[in-house]
């Protein structure tokens, strides 16, 4: 018996093979290595994330510099940012504590369902917060110096104090909120219509026309000065010709909207379609298709990248179009209530429509972000926002 017979199995798996004869036929050798599993505990739970920390100890130094720095604006108090911050950290001391005792949950052998369920959505949620908790940590510092900028120490780079009403602190702001959110609720609503309304008929227009500039030269030579003589110039411009032209002011809005709108998207369109390649539409006409289906199945789906810089482009445009419209002519919007806030020297309730606005455009546009994902699947990604 040799030494070779004799060698446990784990080192014979370990030793290398011997190289075959040449010109033998030998089959492969697959080498098994025993894989030990790791615990069950070391396998579901994650490890402690220490950017959780952030979440309890950011809103922690924010309350303690509006409890421990004197006031020195003349204002009054409502407790409510005070209120937020507590809430807060209860929250983010409750997220560490969660996931600290989470290891300890997870060893049960036979866990219920519930909690095999929870732990799907803890560890979903988790992986959300977990690199968007420095972002959440520096909303909270950007909260205290707001508050340390205005309440506590009425600063100015310029060397002039941040006097009210013009200049209020996040308690301030807040209390606006909530005495006002039901009427703010509405704005948002009535500027929601208006957008929709004024950027749906800006886009339609403007890819149509987009397509017809882009496919056919004789639409091309009688467009394109058009567009070159019209599309830069500002569609708050034609707020006095619009007023005359349109019976009511919701009318008007939406046709300065979908004017803004309207030239983006017609010259990115117009540049996609042109842009085609001749390959593609030659391989459709030798393959027999029609004009028809060379349009709307070959340049516009080959288009979309461009017509959907366009969109984002008149996006934006028509979020400036729609504050200007609605603070000249419409009695109800974001932009009107800014503006009667404003009338009354009211800024607390201006910063809070800012604010209202801010995630209600910033919505929109992620919207409009996941639409393009979906619609262009091989480019998801490209543009992140």
């Amino acid at each position: 018996m040799t030494s070779d017979a004799i060698m446990p199995a784990s080192v014979e798996a370990d030793a290398p093979s011997p190289a075959p004869a040449p010109g033998a036929d030998s089959p492969p050798v697959s080498v098994c290595r025993p894989v030990c599993p790791l615990p069950r505990a070391a396998t579901t739970a994650q490890t402690f994330p220490r950017v959780l920390l952030f979440l309890p100890l950011a809103p922690g130094a924010a309350l303690a510099i509006h409890r421990l720095v004197p006031d020195r604006q003349a204002s009054f108090t409502t407790h409510l940012y005070s209120r937020l911050l507590i809430e807060c950290i209860v929250a983010g001391l409750c997220v560490v504590a969660i996931q600290l005792a989470w290891p300890a949950i997870v060893k049960a052998r036979h866990a219920p369902r519930p909690i095999v369920f929870a732990g799907a959505i803890w560890t979903a949620f988790l992986r959300w917060l977990t690199p968007n908790a420095p972002l959440l940590a520096a909303a909270f510092i950007a909260l205290a110096a707001w508050d340390l900028a205005t309440l506590k120490q009425a600063l100015a780079p310029i060397g002039l104090a941040l006097p009210l009403p013009y200049f209020p602190g996040p308690d301030l702001v807040l209390q606006s909120l909530r005495d006002d959110w039901r009427l703010i609720l509405d704005c948002a609503w009535h500027s929601l219509f208006l957008l929709l309304g004024g950027y749906t008929v800006g886009a339609l227009l403007g890819i149509t026309s987009g397509v017809l500039i882009g496919w056919s030269g004789r639409c091309r030579y009688w467009g394109m000065p058009v567009l070159k003589l019209i599309g830069p110039i500002p569609a708050t411009a034609f707020i006095p010709l619009t007023l005359m032209l349109f019976p009511t002011a919701f009318s008007s809005a939406v046709a300065l909207i979908g004017l803004a709108v309207w030239f983006p998207v017609t010259m990115l369109t117009a540049s996609g379609v042109a842009n085609v390649r001749t390959s593609l539409l030659d391989v459709a006409r030798t393959l027999g298709a029609s004009r028809a289906f060379l349009i709307f199945r070959v340049a516009i789906p080959a288009a979309m990248p461009s017509i959907f810089v366009g969109l984002f482009m008149g996006l934006g445009t028509s979020f400036l179009t729609l504050i200007v419209a609605e603070t000249v002519g419409v009695s109800s919007g974001l932009g009107w209530y800014i503006n009667w806030a404003k009338a009354w020297a009211d800024y607390p309730k201006v910063y809070a429509a800012l604010v209202v606005m801010a995630v209600f455009f910033s919505g929109i546009m992620t919207v409009l972000f996941k639409v393009r994902d979906r619609v262009l699947v091989y480019q998801k990604g490209t543009i992140k926002w």
